[in-house]
């Protein structure tokens, strides 16, 4: 089973939409392996993002990511990582398609509703940031 993760960023859990974004990833196949409500620091964030470190939107993105609570989770099923960004659309809600997580909820490329891994080495990593083995039900 290949192992994702996807962070409920601050303006999806402000809008109170945590259930209808686990309930997209779940409709399509993946598993719920590990999931928690966290408040990022800003020293969180900047370690989180520190492969955007040298891009002019490191600052406000890591700003943003620490302004609220976010809802980090570990989702698994075959292709997951695929899988986890077709359902959440492109990056950009307006090139987003239809049906789509950022198309439906996003207001803007930098409230974009969710992250996403977007490699399974990229995934490993991230899980690695935000949870122990002990903390992943492979069941």
């Amino acid at each position: 089973m290949e192992k994702t993760l996807s962070i409920i960023k601050p303006d999806g859990v402000k809008k109170n939409i945590i259930g209808e974004v686990v309930s997209r990833f779940e409709k399509q196949g993946l598993k719920v392996l590990a999931m928690r409500m966290i408040s990022l620091t800003k020293k969180g964030a900047c370690g989180f993002y520190a492969v955007h470190s040298e891009r002019p939107f490191f600052n406000d993105l890591t700003d943003f990511m620490s302004s609220g609570p976010v809802v980090v989770m570990v989702l698994g099923g075959g292709d997951a990582v695929k899988k986890v960004r077709a359902i959440m659309g492109a990056t950009n809600p307006a090139e987003a398609e239809p049906g789509t997580i950022r198309k439906d909820f996003a207001d803007s490329i930098d409230n974009n509703i969710v992250h996403g891994s977007d490699a399974p080495e990229t995934a490993a990593s991230e899980i690695h940031y935000f949870f122990n083995c002990l903390d992943i039900c492979e069941g």
